[in-house]
């Protein structure tokens, strides 16, 4: 099949995921306070599916990777899983009670957590390393035109329609499945013909050995990239989720005003994103994550200098452009990394896991911070997690710098 056309695939399946999910996370709390008054509970309830996520998604992951269909080993769960999640999605706003919407929630997620590192992972599939770069771009740019699609959705139709709103993103993800059943086999991919090959002498690799061998193996540039990984996770999500605030207490905006600070580096990301992979193609990828996340920080610390509604804004701007450099090329790094084509699945579901902790870390560090220096610091507390793991991908640039030369060597 086509790189081009694969491409597109693969975006076309993480964009029907995504924009349920993100009209999940833009309508789902105004359901549960029609319950629930309170606001930890209802953010306890929102954090459900990064929980489930932790523990789901490395297990289906390792599970794709050891699964022998004629149809492949990731699409067999996709043609299952995404209607299905489309049906929960669409019952979200039908639950009369709490426990009927906590369940359907549960249910959702459950489901939905499994198709996420099972597309991605398409990706390594079926291109060679030297593609995989531009290709996460894509996929990361059509997963961030699904915020504006959610919010279009909101726009138009959630006052007049607040049950029917939540069918068009399930029928996107209809929509969505049939073109990949019909278009994609990935027991025709390269890396699942790899597989194949491989396990006709050997067994398959549980994840629990998976795990092991990535800590125990005296090559530790994955462990040092998931470390990264970690870091710069908790970094990002602490600017994005603790910005309302900030700008109420330290900019004196009001609240509508403090949420919209990050709405231009959406645009500023997309712009990026393809870019960003070109570059890594030019001057390797350690080396653009690196500067992607020195440039965040960098961003960070202006912020703090420049304490103004709009300073900040374009501080918001520059540091997605570095962001972009992280996101596009980490994963594509760690698939890279990957002892073998056997493990891709159960790799894209390591990094997730490692994200998601860092998500949750990071905005409960930050916030601890704040607490002892006021919200005048908040971003160059956060400039400094971020330079934590400027320093760590050094260190694992300077490892891979040793390694190159000594098998060339």
């Amino acid at each position: 099949m086509p790189d081009r056309r694969i491409i597109f695939l693969i975006a076309l399946a993480l964009f029907a995921q995504e924009s349920t999910w993100n009209f999940y996370d833009n309508q789902v709390p105004a359901l549960l306070r029609e319950h629930v008054t309170s606001a930890a509970i209802i953010g306890a309830l929102m954090g459900m599916d990064n929980l489930l996520g932790i523990f789901i998604q490395p297990w289906i992951g390792n599970r794709s990777d050891n699964t022998r269909t004629r149809w492949g080993r990731r699409m067999p769960y996709l043609a299952v899983g995404m209607p299905v999640a489309a049906l929960l999605f669409v019952l979200l706003p039908w639950a009369t009670s709490l426990v009927a919407l906590v369940a359907v929630m549960f249910l959702y997620a459950l489901v939905a957590n499994t198709m996420r590192p099972l597309a991605e992972s398409l990706v390594p599939d079926f291109l060679p390393p030297e593609r995989r770069g531009r290709a996460n771009a894509v996929v990361k740019i059509a997963t961030a035109l699904t915020i504006i699609v959610a919010s279009l959705i909101s726009l138009f139709l959630v006052d007049d329609h607040p049950r029917g709103a939540f069918v068009v993103p399930s029928v996107i993800m209809l929509l969505a499945t049939f073109v990949l059943i019909a278009k994609v086999r990935d027991s025709e991919s390269p890396a699942y013909k790899a597989a194949t090959e491989a396990q006709s002498v050997d067994k398959a690799v549980p994840l629990r050995e998976v795990v092991a061998e990535l800590f125990t193996h005296p090559d530790r540039r994955r462990v040092l990239l998931l470390l990264t990984v970690f870091l710069f996770g908790g970094a990002w999500f602490a600017s994005r989720s603790l910005v309302t605030p900030y700008g109420m207490q330290a900019l004196g905006l009001t609240r509508g005003e403090a949420g919209g600070l990050t709405l231009p580096s959406g645009v500023a990301y997309v712009l990026a994103a393809y870019p960003a992979a070109l570059l890594a193609e030019r001057l390797g990828r350690l080396r653009v994550i690196a500067g992607g996340m020195a440039l965040f920080a960098a961003a960070m610390v202006a912020g703090t200098l420049a304490r103004t509604a709009t300073g900040t804004v374009i501080v918001f701007c520059v540091a997605a452009v570095g962001a972009a450099g992280f996101t596009i090329n980490a994963a594509v790094a760690l698939w890279n990394l990957a002892p073998s084509s056997r493990v891709l699945g159960t790799y894209t579901g390591l990094y997730a896991v490692t994200w998601y902790l860092g998500g949750f870390g990071g905005p409960a560090l930050i916030g601890g911070v704040v607490d002892l220096t006021g919200w005048d610091l908040m971003l160059l507390d956060v400039a400094v997690l971020a330079a934590l793991a400027v320093l760590v991908i050094v260190l694992l640039e300077r490892m891979q710098r040793r390694h190159r030369e000594g098998v060339v060597s």
